[in-house]
């Protein structure tokens, strides 16, 4: 089956800084090669020094003149993001981008972070939160547009309240679910907090659909030592054409919400295909565990709390 080409226009980028987390590799990568070839300066906070090093190369190949640097991240540990965070206000340069991608899926077994918490829980929503409370001068210094990349796993399921990090009954696929609910709680509330305090931030949600990234591949730094099977279908789908996207398709809904002009706050970007698994990327819905205001704000009092970032509301 042949599959008709998708893509968008990037606006023009030149004079803005933009900060990419998991732009090592898949989504993240093909994100950050884009926001350089529009013309922005693209800082990439990764885990790995080397595939950090490969990532800027191929950006390099493709965008000779790209203004793109490293920067060390371990978003599994509070104290690596409080050190980034103190890097970038020394530089004192205005963020007018941020992209929070990077995120890890459904470890076979319970893992933590260094700071104890849930693997998932604690990567892509805690360290996520604990980075923006640490970038927020940076980020209101450049009325920065800050995209969040939720999952349609969040289309479903709840924040298990009563056990945050899962420590009684481990489910790997809950706890995913989990986390990006979390996650684009937050993504609104910090929309709904800039609106109310005047931060001049504004802030919106993206999903990639369901691609072949390397969410679901071999990663042994999670205890997964081979491809699941479910990365295997999604790559013969993909490969196909069939009902899915590609990982260049997939970057886009995150592109669209992070640069387009008449991208709305508050809102989700995602495929528009069928079940918004691929297709172009378009404006959707919230997902119904999204739509509470009120859990909302719990979530970022608890994650206050349990990362010690009190944000200021001045």
């Amino acid at each position: 089956m042949s599959r008709r080409p998708i893509d968008i226009t990037t606006p023009d980028l030149t004079g803005k800084r933009a900060l990419v987390t998991g732009a090592s590799d898949g989504m993240g990568l093909g994100i950050a090669e884009r926001l350089a070839a529009a013309g922005a300066e693209v800082v990439m906070p990764v885990r790995n020094p080397r595939k950090g090093e490969a990532a800027i190369a191929r950006i390099r190949r493709s965008v000779p003149d790209a203004k793109v640097s490293l920067r060390d991240l371990d978003l599994s540990s509070l104290a690596s993001v409080a050190t980034l965070g103190d890097t970038l206000r020394e530089e004192d340069d205005p963020i007018h981008l941020l992209v929070n991608n990077a995120g890890v899926m459904t470890p076979p077994t319970r893992q933590t972070t260094a700071d104890g918490f849930e693997l998932q829980f604690g990567t892509n929503h805690l360290g996520h939160f604990a980075l923006v409370a640490r970038l927020l001068p940076l980020l209101r210094a450049g009325r920065a547009r800050v995209t969040s990349q939720v999952s349609v796993a969040a289309r479903r399921g709840e924040i298990n309240w009563d056990d945050l990090n899962w420590e009684h009954g481990y489910h790997g696929q809950r706890a995913y679910s989990q986390s990006k609910i979390a996650f684009g709680l937050f993504g609104l509330e910090l929309d709904r907090r800039s609106k109310a305090h005047g931060w001049g931030i504004t802030s919106n949600l993206s999903h990639p659909g369901v691609a072949p990234t390397n969410l679901l591949a071999a990663r042994p730094e999670v205890g997964r030592d081979r491809d699941t099977p479910a990365i295997r279908l999604i790559r013969w789908l993909s490969a196909r054409g069939i009902l899915l996207g590609t990982v260049e398709t997939a970057k886009l809904p995150a592109l669209t919400a992070a640069t387009d002009p008449e991208a709305k706050a508050a809102v989700l970007y995602g495929p528009s295909g069928a079940g918004n698994l691929g297709g172009p990327p378009a404006e959707q819905r919230l997902y119904p565990p999204l739509r509470s205001a009120d859990d909302a704000e719990r979530v970022w009092r608890v994650s206050e709390r349990l990362t010690g970032s009190a944000i200021p509301t001045a």
